[in-house]
């Protein structure tokens, strides 16, 4: 009986110490992200991800943070290499958990970085899959700020192009913008972001 006692314990406390680990790795490399150092955050994080496989933040913020620099005009020239690491990262998620909106999302924003780097090639073709992305996450998560707001987002970005009254896109936006003030994250860790941006793209609607 005490041998039984001592072994649990000591499989409790291995949980105790990775978790803390798992923790301290995320809160350091979200912290380099915010420091404006992607490539630090990014590289923390594959490195978490390799090491814990029952989570998908780690490889979803390698993912985001390679898509969000995709879209730096700054980085024109790496736009292939960024969105090949956030592709592969997505992949690995999405193959386990097909359904995450979360992960859903920032496919569809690699996929937009991609059109936005070269709309006269890409628009035909990935205008679609980008649309089919976001109406797959809004049957799945139709309260999901981010689903709701980066679907209207892209939508308006498409309006450019066409014309289209965006007065109802608009009126999305506020909406995700109300779900976001309701919106309370599963783990410190999980994604939050975007009020900002709906609140910025709210002023520039019309």
């Amino acid at each position: 009986m005490t041998k039984i006692i001592t072994a649990f314990t000591l499989f409790v406390c291995s949980l105790v110490a990775a978790q803390t680990q798992f923790e301290n790795g995320m809160g350091k490399a979200l912290g380099l992200w915010k420091e404006g150092k992607s490539s630090e955050a990014s590289a923390l994080f594959e490195r978490i991800a390799s090491a814990e496989k029952n989570s998908y933040l780690p490889n979803y913020y390698v993912a985001l943070i390679n898509t969000t620099e995709a879209f730096n005009p700054a980085n024109k020239d790496k736009i292939s290499s960024l969105l090949a690491k956030a592709n592969a990262a997505l992949d690995i998620e999405l193959a386990k958990s097909p359904n995450n909106v979360e992960l859903i999302v920032v496919q569809a924003m690699a996929k937009t970085a991609l059109l936005a780097s070269d709309p006269m090639t890409y628009g035909m073709s990935l205008s679609p899959k980008i649309s089919e992305l976001y109406f797959k996450a809004s049957l799945l998560a139709p309260e999901n700020p981010r689903v709701v707001f980066c679907k209207a987002e892209f939508e308006i970005g498409g309006a450019k192009w066409t014309g289209a009254d965006v007065k109802k896109l608009c009126e999305q936006v506020q909406k995700s913008i109300e779900l976001f003030a309701k919106f309370k994250p599963e783990t410190p860790f999980s994604p939050s972001w975007g009020l900002d941006r709906a609140q910025e793209s709210l002023k520039n609607c019309k």
